[in-house]
C-alpha cells in the first residue's frame, strides 16, 4: 500500500495564490480531483492526505467537499484561525467533519522568525488535542530551534513535521546546521516527519538520487522508520520532479529497509498518525 501524506489541490487564481510566482509557471493552474486520479494511476498511490495551500476557511471547506466525493482523499489538513479568540467556536463547527484530521499554519512565511512561540498562536494550538486533530509544522530550517521550544510547550499534542524542515540542499554542500537542530527536534516523541517537499529545496539545476540521499539518511537516523512517512508535495514538486519520478526515487532509497519497515514508511505511519482508519 502507498499513502501520499502530503499533496495540494487548488482552483488557481493569482490573487488567491500569490505565493505562486511568475517563475513557477508549471503550477500556475488548477489542480483538482481528476489530475489527482491521474497521479494515483501513474504512481500506484492508494490514498492521499490533502493539505491546505491558502490560509482561508474557504479552502478548508473546499478540500473537505472534494474529500467527501473523492475516495482517494483519506484525510484533510486544513487551515483555521488559530490566533482568533473564537478559535474554540471555529473548531467546534468542524466537529462532524470526519475527513479533517489536522490543521496547519504557514509559519515559514511569517516575518517574525519567533512567530511559533507567540502567545495567541500557542493558545490556539492548545485547542487541538481534545479535538483529536494533528498539528502540521511548516517551517524552514532556521525556525528549528524555536520549533523545539514550541513542541516542548505541547508535549501531548501529536504533530507532524512537513518537508523535513526544508534544509538548503546543494549537491556539493550538506546543510550541517539543519542536521544538528533536526536531530534534536526528533528526540520529541510526539512528532513524526514527512519525507516530502525535498526536491524543491534543491538549489542545483542538475540533481540525482545522491543529492537527496544524505537527507534521507539523516531523516531515517532521526525519526527511524516508525516515525517517518512518505509524501510528495505534489503539485509543488513539479517545479523539480514529476510525482512518479519522486516516488520511484524514494522507493529506491527505502529499498534498504525491511518489508515491514517499508510498510510503516509508505502507509502505516500516515494511517496511524492521522487516524485514517477511523475517518
Amino acid at each position: 500500500m502507498l499513502i501520499d501524506s502530503h499533496h495540494h489541490l487548488w482552483e488557481y487564481s493569482a490573487e488567491e495564490y500569490g505565493w505562486i510566482s511568475d517563475q513557477m509557471e508549471v503550477i500556475r493552474r488548477s489542480f483538482g480531483a481528476a489530475e489527482l486520479r491521474d497521479v494515483a494511476a501513474g504512481s500506484e498511490v492508494d490514498g492521499f492526505i490533502s493539505v491546505q495551500a491558502r490560509q482561508t476557511l474557504e479552502e478548508t471547506d473546499a478540500l473537505l467537499r472534494v474529500a467527501d466525493s473523492e475516495p482517494l482523499i483519506l484525510g484533510v489538513v486544513g487551515w483555521v484561525p488559530l490566533m482568533s479568540p473564537e478559535i474554540a467556536d471555529v473548531l467546534d463547527q468542524y466537529a462532524d467533519a470526519n475527513r479533517l484530521c489536522g490543521v496547519r499554519h504557514v509559519v515559514q512565511d511569517e516575518p517574525d522568525d519567533q512567530f511559533i512561540l507567540g502567545e495567541d498562536f500557542n493558545r490556539g494550538v492548545s485547542q487541538l488535542l481534545d479535538r483529536n486533530l494533528i498539528y502540521d509544522v511548516l517551517i524552514y530550517a532556521r525556525h528549528l530551534d524555536a520549533t523545539i521550544e514550541f513542541i516542548d510547550r505541547h508535549p501531548q499534542q501529536p504533530m507532524v513535521l512537513d518537508h523535513i524542515a526544508k534544509p538548503t540542499i546543494h549537491r556539493q554542500h550538506f546543510d550541517n546546521q539543519w542536521r544538528g537542530s533536526f536531530l534534536e527536534l526528533a528526540k520529541r516523541d510526539n512528532i513524526t516527519c514527512k519525507f516530502s517537499g525535498v526536491v524543491t529545496e534543491i538549489r542545483d539545476s542538475q540533481w540525482d538520487i545522491e543529492t537527496v540521499r544524505p537527507y534521507w539518511d539523516t531523516a531515517l537516523e532521526a525519526f527511524t522508520p516508525k516515525r517517518l512517512m512518505f509524501g510528495s508535495d505534489w503539485p509543488v514538486c513539479l517545479l523539480q520532479s514529476e510525482h512518479s519520478q519522486w516516488t520511484n526515487l524514494v522507493r529506491e532509497l527505502a529499498s534498504e529497509l525491511s518489508p515491514s519497515e517499508q510498510e510503516d514508511f509508505f502507509a502505516n505511519n500516515a494511517i496511524q498518525t492521522y487516524g485514517l482508519n477511523h475517518r
